[in-house]
């Protein structure tokens, strides 16, 4: 009887062990055990990094993806904004280089998250997302 036990725990520990094995590469191609819905294909990075892109003369662009009465708010200069709601399916026409650098971020960085996906989905290859302006350290403008 205990062996029976013994046999039926190992298995349901066998089986509990190896369905969590899913793993992406990091290239961010999957594995055989995972959906194309659960890739990645935007890179998060921190608000420095940002910072820095955003030092660069590369055409990068700054996207606010907020509701635009926060957008006028306050925003990073130089910002566009493109609510988190409005992106779909179909390119945003303020976004017509899928090749473009893309910095994205929000008021505490779930919508910033959110569309970042939805852009890599669409096939932007150059997205990063970088939180929210809550914990933005640089300038904040109105204008």
């Amino acid at each position: 009887m205990k062996s029976k036990i013994a046999a039926v725990f190992s298995a349901v520990v066998l089986t509990l062990s190896l369905s969590g094995c899913a793993v992406t590469d990091t290239d961010n191609t999957p594995s055989d055990n995972t959906s194309e819905e659960s890739v990645i294909n935007y890179q998060q990075i921190s608000q420095d990094e940002a910072a820095e892109m955003m030092q660069k003369d590369d055409g990068h662009i700054i996207l606010d993806v907020r509701r635009p009465d926060e957008f006028s708010e306050g925003h990073i200069p130089d910002a566009i904004c493109i609510p988190n709601e409005s992106i779909t399916d179909s390119m945003p026409e303020q976004l017509p280089d899928k090749d473009a650098v893309i910095l994205v971020y929000c008021r505490s960085g779930n919508r910033s998250k959110q569309a970042a996906q939805k852009l890599a989905d669409m096939g932007y290859t150059n997205v990063y997302e970088f939180g929210g302006i809550l914990s933005w350290q640089g300038e904040i403008t109105t204008e």
